[in-house]
């Protein structure tokens, strides 16, 4: 069964807007310069920025942020060295076996989205066990974007949605975002109102690009293992300055009706 969209399109309609994001998107940039930074090997960066992970996911709960979308591996990131992707795959595997269980505890259901088939049998397999202790719970969903990248997302909604309805190839005009959006990684989740990225570049790199159309964007110079509850608030207040029009006159923004 096809998930269907929690919100109206940001294209298509005027989703609503809260003091609190409902959909908080963030790139962890800047793991391996923290660490470099430091004198230490790249991979103890990354292992700092698993405790990021958990103040953030706690701080996020905690201000009822209801949707959290972490970008953890990307398609690009395969270029890396070897050893590094070996530490980040063990990586992955640890905070699976450790964090799961306080998540479900915590009623935060886990989500991972990407081509999962590239990573090993035992990582799929602790992925979808996590995925299913934690399916019923409703305070939060974190969703993990793992070998995940904006155009193969596009590529294989499109691909499922024609396979779902081969009839749409000999009906091109009858493909809306309506048709298309439940076919996409993300369908689960509102797009989101909020995209941080830590680190100090200034790129959404190939993330949710059907989905950040309208999409706040803020971007920190920290580096994400010291990203915590206190820089998070610091984006959120900044989220709460803008004044979010999709497309309309800030006239319009105002008017009651």
């Amino acid at each position: 069964m096809t998930p269907t969209p929690t919100r109206i399109s940001s294209t298509a309609g005027l989703p609503e807007v809260g003091a609190v994001p409902r959909h908080v998107a963030i790139i962890m940039d800047g793991n391996g310069r923290w660490a470099t930074k430091r004198m230490l090997p790249r991979v103890a960066g990354h292992a700092k920025g698993v405790d990021a992970v958990r103040t953030i996911v706690e701080s996020c709960a905690r201000m009822g942020v209801e949707y959290l979308t972490l970008f953890a591996f990307s398609s690009e990131n395969w270029r890396r060295p070897a050893d590094e992707v070996s530490v980040l795959m063990r990586l992955f595997l640890t905070a699976l076996k450790r964090e799961v269980a306080l998540l479900a505890s915590n009623g935060i259901r886990l989500r991972v989205v990407g081509e999962l088939g590239a990573f090993d049998a035992q990582l799929q397999r602790l992925i979808e066990k996590a995925e299913q202790r934690t399916e019923g719970n409703a305070r939060m969903t974190l969703t993990i974007a793992a070998n995940y990248g904006g155009r193969w997302d596009i590529l294989q909604a499109m691909q499922a949605m024609l396979r779902a309805h081969p009839e749409l190839a000999g009906t091109p005009q009858a493909i809306d975002e309506a048709a298309f959006a439940p076919f996409l990684a993300m369908a689960h989740a509102p797009e989101p109102d909020l995209f941080i990225r830590t680190g100090g570049e200034q790129r959404i790199s190939n993330f949710m690009l059907w989905q950040l159309a309208y999409t706040e964007l803020y971007f920190t110079e920290t580096f994400w293992p010291d990203f915590d509850a206190a820089e998070l608030q610091r984006a959120i207040d900044s989220y709460r300055q803008r004044e979010r029009r999709f497309g309309r006159t800030s006239a319009q923004v105002g008017s009651p009706a």
